[in-house]
């Protein structure tokens, strides 16, 4: 699934490309996503221009004068910008048509979404989907403190509760077992018994690894390309993602592979240690 840094990546990307310019043409081919297109939307749209592409968590926000338009990527899905004539393929389901260019949605699983928020609706940040969400791990108020006053509330494992995205956003599976492994700290070990020393240590691991991430382009494991369909290269820096079964990079222990909540997570026993 793509997460904060190949989201952001993206947003970079079509930044570049839409903003500033009206949009010609939004093409909806397959309007059944993980909710449906509004049939409205091309109508809504056309001729419009972007004011700007921005990110909160994982969606993107393309900013018009009327409202924003809310995309998520889903668990399968890319931005691409593509030559005019080149044919849609299976799974091509939205394009973005401007005068100087188009940006199309590949989306083989269809859990991504493509929305609309209209300006009398309010601001942004009050939309459903957006307000439940936690901190931007880069933002100054997201102190060591602010953190474990949150954690100190939960007794559900740590990756868990970073996964679950309503303390911190943008750290996923992947993100998730890097920052604890920066962090020295094991996955299953309770989220109330962080203390404030060991919070500090986390957040700088989170903010060094989606650091990371963004420098590398993001990860692609299968799905995930950048609007110029270039692949991202974090994985190949990963210290214990689908490593399981190798040695530590840092250690040289077998690196471990346990299931938490369904997804898979990875970590060495000896830098992690359960205490």
């Amino acid at each position: 699934m793509p997460e904060l840094p190949e989201v952001e990546t993206t947003r970079c990307g079509i930044d570049a490309v839409m903003t500033g310019h009206p949009l010609r043409q939004l093409v909806v081919r397959q309007p059944t996503l993980r909710w449906p297109v509004p049939a409205h939307l091309p109508q809504t749209l056309a001729g419009h221009s972007v004011l700007a592409c921005q990110r909160r968590g994982k969606y993107l926000l393309i900013r018009f004068e009327h409202g924003t338009q809310i995309v998520h990527l889903g668990m399968s899905g890319s931005l691409r910008r593509t030559p005019d004539d080149e044919l849609p393929r299976k799974h091509d389901h939205i394009d973005w048509i401007f005068d100087h260019a188009t940006l199309r949605l590949h989306d083989p699983r269809r859990f991504g979404a493509v929305l609309w928020h209209p300006a009398e609706a309010g601001p942004i940040e009050a939309h459903p989907l957006l307000a439940i969400l936690g901190m931007e791990p880069f933002d100054p108020a997201l102190t060591p403190e602010w953190l474990h006053g949150q954690l100190h509330r939960r007794s559900l494992p740590i990756k868990q509760a970073l996964l679950g995205g309503h303390i911190v956003v943008g750290v996923g599976n992947i993100y998730a077992s890097e920052s604890l492994f920066r962090a020295g700290i094991h996955p299953a070990l309770p989220a109330n018994r962080l203390s404030r020393p060991r919070c500090a240590r986390l957040l700088q691991a989170i903010r060094d690894t989606l650091g990371d991430a963004l420098r590398a382009g993001g990860t692609t494991l299968r799905d995930y390309v950048g609007i110029g369909g270039e692949p991202g290269y974090f994985q190949f820096h990963a210290y214990v993602y689908e490593r399981d079964g190798q040695p530590c990079r840092q250690c040289g222990t077998v690196i471990r592979r346990i299931v938490q909540g369904q997804r898979a997570t990875y970590f060495c026993p000896r830098c992690q240690p359960r205490r």
